[in-house]
């Protein structure tokens, strides 16, 4: 991480030059209160923000809220940042740090801020975003239109996880059994169905999208995939209303 005095937004990507910037994620922005930080005697940069905001009120600083800056770039708060291992030896406990690890945003409105920068916030000005990831993956997956397929890895970026969550898709896909939910448009992370989505094959067929069947080296049939270049989803809109 590098010390800037001025920040670059870009609206559907994040801060101009993060490794972490990407177009579906509803975490291309960290932002933490000064207040909070000095509380916890804890330097500018050690939790890994991207901005550092004085002068709101705690209650205030709130998923849902609206920041805009004076040069007309504007931030959109989703979901508290979760206290992880990354900075377990900054404080006693991580819960200590409950609720003031900052909180997550969207870049919604393209513009430099610096060292300085004036700013407002308006709050419940979006819907806010669960706490919860599996919540968080329903109401991506929900968002899947016909006739189009997302990947784990998509999911993993969308709903703003790390990558270890990769693991819990499977379990995810085998807890939501409504049928409101798509999940037969949702495909391994190389294209594949899933052997435990019911009728996904049929389910795919029957909304236009192509499924191909390849052989392993017996000649037999095997895996049963997508050609997700075709049919692949992706929103760059998704949090920026």
């Amino acid at each position: 991480m590098v010390e800037l005095k001025t920040l670059n937004l870009k609206v559907g990507y994040g801060v101009e030059e993060d490794i972490n910037a990407d177009v579906i994620s509803p975490r291309q922005v960290l932002i933490v209160r000064h207040e909070d930080i000095l509380d916890l005697s804890i330097q500018p940069g050690e939790l890994r923000e991207n901005i550092v905001v004085a002068g709101i009120e705690f209650d205030n600083f709130i998923p849902g809220s609206l920041l805009t800056f004076e040069s007309g770039a504007a931030i959109r708060l989703t979901f508290h940042c979760e206290p992880c291992k990354r900075i377990a030896h900054l404080v006693e406990s991580l819960k200590s740090i409950q609720g003031k690890r900052g909180i997550l945003g969207v870049v919604i409105k393209s513009g430099k801020i610096q060292v300085g920068s004036n700013f407002q916030v308006q709050a419940n000005k979006f819907p806010i975003l669960s706490e919860n990831p599996y919540e968080r993956f329903l109401n991506f997956i929900i968002k899947i239109p016909t006739g189009k397929v997302v990947t784990y890895k998509q999911i993993i970026k969308g709903i703003g996880v790390d990558n270890s969550y990769l693991r819990a898709i499977p379990t995810y896909l085998k807890k939501t059994s409504s049928a409101e939910y798509p999940v037969h448009r949702i495909l391994d992370s190389k294209g594949y169905l899933i052997a435990y989505v019911n009728q996904q094959q049929n389910k795919l067929e029957a909304e236009g999208i192509k499924v191909f069947s390849e052989s392993n080296l017996l000649g037999n049939l095997s895996q049963s995939f997508v050609d997700i270049q075709n049919y692949l989803w992706e929103d760059k809109n998704i949090y920026l209303e």
